[in-house]
């Protein structure tokens, strides 16, 4: 057994643990890569003094978002930061989606990746910064052009102010390029704000709500072809055999490639791929451990796994386990989550084209030097020889964080020598996912004589998530030169890593963080039948949310007391929770509910350094759960786009909504048994209950928003239907 305490952005450590060389520098923290000139679009004559901003000379504005938008807003919301301190309209500003390049690595994640609700935290300052100096480079620029002191001159919309008279940036352009940069011009006072901290409507909104914004399945050009591949049913199945004769005779069918995974047809069209794809013969090769797997006894074996003396250590506070010895009364209760699908709205997809040693490829990732390094690899090119060209992401929850799909279809395109454009159906996401991890937990709770907690412990069972994402950013950030075998072997040592030697904190995070306790102990237990996961909004959170939120509410009943009063006793060393309950108790008129039919239930967590509250009101009739109001409290810290904000826990609170009401993927013989919405429902409109959302007012440093508004849903829900049956589910999705 080890002990450890890490967070998830250990990543960094993990990936140096797994192959040397993988680490590089964070630039975003530095904001100052003078003449990198890598982001390409917007002109190439005028200021670019670093990848983020180039003004041109005629006053265009270009800023190079380096964080995929996939509906979370940053496309906006880093816009807005640059706006601000350079004093320009955020609206003026051209937006460019980047391509790969290290000046765009995230410095929390440790290459370029979109994920962890990290975008707005870790640009809040630098880019922030960057719009300072170059606001600050134009004006010593404009004093030494117009002859004048430079405290003189002031700056709006975009304008040099002086001596009543404006000009535009772009006069002063040219000249800011040969000046020194500074590095550390003054930042606006928060009370001096003209855009943060306001509602402001999304820049990328028109072109989303007209159909001009690209999205991957956008993308065409004269001589692209589409492809549908066969996957074999089972995760990592290799195909032993094809007959593909019948298919080879289909119109426009232009050919059949093997790959390891599957076999692709590529075609004129998506529909004659697809029908002729459908017509191929094919025998597979089963790997044996998930192909023997099914979720009915698989639960089981997860049971047993909690029963057993094999465990890691995942954190310890106090006496640990030992604390339960002195407790005056033990509560024990077990928890269930099942594997999940993304389900994005976009389907996967993704455009190649192979062209005198050059590949293009067209997608929306949340990885994309991940995805250039992968692609390099298969093609035997360097990475620069690789152009990604980023889109609109429909939908990522962590899906595009994966580089499956653009491998895919970067093997099909050497292959067959096409262009091609990879479409997934929906029965291919849905069976082909990295889905979320399942997980069972067992809670023992020590508790005084007067029903205080003094120890919390828990032990959690299922997969990490890890050693996939390790596999891959092994595979895709490796220096070329080593071989392939070399390659592949130092990727596969993360499965070990993390079931022995470490535990992968998103296994566990979220489970004992937030309430007092004198003692804790998380133990943990890696189990994995082989079906491949990855992360799904909120990660760990999403399923620890459920569990740790609905023990404290049996916890209270059990003790018969107010769970919110209860969960208050135990959040003395944790104010911002305490803030957040009382807010959202006084909001959501917790214990007064007007219908006597509703009940409510309350739950909270802390995630991605926010803290989210949420009281659920619901009724149940004729075995359904009928949920009519989510009220929602989030301290994020400093909010830059309000409005923004509440979208986001909107959406956090309907798709979690979604996995506590319908959300299960189960396994028979090592395949996924469901293939599309009518198996694997999405939260309809006539679900959806009223939500309102309120901001904890706060001037601390913004945190995440992306995914914290999932993980307590579930809990409030299930907490309101035992208030209202007074039967506990412990087991996801929510049945009554």
């Amino acid at each position: 057994m080890s002990v450890i305490s890490s967070s998830r952005r250990n990543f960094l450590k993990y990936t140096a643990m797994a192959g040397a060389g993988l680490v590089i520098g964070l630039p975003l923290s530095s904001c100052a890569i003078a003449g990198s000139g890598k982001s390409g679009k917007g002109g190439s004559k005028g200021f670019q003094p670093d990848a983020f901003l180039q003004l041109t000379p005629d006053n265009q504005v270009h800023f190079y978002l380096p964080r995929s938008e996939m509906g979370q807003g940053t496309y906006t919301g880093l816009t807005d930061l640059i706006a601000e301190e350079l004093d320009v309209e955020p609206q003026a500003i051209q937006v460019h989606h980047v391509g790969a390049h290290s000046d765009y690595e995230n410095p929390e994640i440790g290459f370029q990746a979109t994920g962890g609700s990290t975008s707005m935290r870790v640009s809040f300052y630098p880019l922030r910064q960057a719009g300072a100096n170059v606001r600050a480079a134009i004006l010593t620029a404009a004093a030494r052009q117009l002859g004048l002191e430079a405290g003189t001159l002031s700056t709006g919309k975009g304008r040099v102010l002086a001596g009543g008279k404006a000009y535009p940036y772009g006069e002063f352009a040219s000249l800011a390029a040969t000046l020194p940069l500074p590095d550390d011009a003054p930042l606006k006072s928060p009370k001096n704000f003209t855009y943060l901290g306001k509602d402001r409507p999304r820049l990328d909104g028109i072109a989303k709500s007209t159909g001009t914004a690209e999205f991957g399945l956008d993308v065409d050009f004269p001589g692209l072809y589409r492809a549908v591949l066969r996957r074999c049913p089972v995760a990592g199945g290799t195909v032993k055999s094809v007959d593909d004769s019948t298919a080879k005779r289909m119109p426009g069918v232009k050919k059949v490639v093997i790959l390891d995974n599957g076999v692709a047809v590529v075609a004129e069209g998506y529909w004659q791929a697809k029908q002729a794809a459908a017509s191929l013969v094919i025998d597979w090769h089963i790997p044996e451990k998930l192909g023997s797997f099914s979720s009915d006894s698989g639960k089981q074996w997860f049971t047993g796994a909690l029963d057993g003396d094999d465990f890691d250590n995942a954190f310890e506070q106090g006496d640990g386990i030992d604390g339960l010895e002195s407790a005056a009364q033990v509560v024990s209760a077990e928890y269930w989550a099942p594997y999940l699908a993304h389900s994005t709205m976009e389907p996967m997809n993704c455009t190649v084209k192979i062209d005198s040693g050059h590949c293009h490829i067209w997608a929306g990732c949340q990885a994309p030097d991940v995805a250039v390094g992968l692609a390099a690899r298969i093609c035997d090119l360097s990475t620069d020889q690789v152009t990604l060209h980023s889109t609109f992401l429909g939908g990522g929850f962590g899906r595009r964080f994966s580089s499956d799909f653009v491998v895919e279809a970067v093997s099909i395109a050497k292959a067959s020598g096409l262009a091609v454009q990879l479409v997934w159906s929906r029965e291919d996401d849905t069976r082909h996912d990295f889905y979320r991890p399942a997980s069972l937990v067992r809670f023992k709770v020590g508790l005084d004589n007067k029903g205080m907690i003094q120890s919390w412990t828990v032990k959690r069972a299922g997969p990490n998530i890890m050693p996939y994402t390790i596999d891959e950013v092994v595979d895709g950030k490796a220096p070329g030169f080593l071989p392939d075998g070399l390659v592949d072997w130092v990727s596969k040592r993360g499965y070990g890593i993390f079931d022995g030697l470490t535990v992968d904190h998103s296994s566990v995070e979220g489970l004992y963080e937030d309430y007092d306790a004198r003692h804790k102990a998380v133990q943990h237990v890696t189990l994995d039948p082989g079906l491949p996961v990855g992360f799904w909004r909120s990660v760990g959170h999403s399923f620890s949310g459920f569990f740790k939120e609905s023990m404290m509410d049996e916890l209270a009943h059990g003790q018969k007391q107010d769970s919110l009063a209860y969960r208050l006793a135990h959040s003395k060393n944790n104010p911002r929770l305490r803030r957040a309950l009382e807010l959202v108790a006084e909001k959501s008129g917790w214990g007064r509910v007007s219908n006597s039919k509703r009940f409510q239930g309350i739950a909270c967590h802390t995630s991605f350094k926010s803290t989210v509250a949420q009281v659920a009101e619901v009724s149940v009739a004729n075995g359904q759960i009928h949920i009519h109001k989510i009220t929602c409290v989030v301290d994020c810290g400093f909010a830059v786009n309000p409005d923004m904000v509440k979208a986001q826990m909107e959406s956090g609170i309907i798709y979690g909504l979604t996995a506590a009401l319908h959300g299960e993927i189960t396994v028979k013989n090592g395949e996924v048994q469901q293939s599309n919405f009518h198996d694997y429902p999405m939260l309809r409109i006539n679900e959806t209950p009223e939500i309102e959302v309120h901001l904890v007012k706060s001037d601390a440093d913004p945190t995440g928003v992306g995914e914290p508004g999932v993980p307590p849903v579930a809990a409030a829900v299930a907490n309101a239907v035992f208030a209202a049956t007074g039967t506990r589910l412990r087991s996801l999705p929510l049945r009554v």
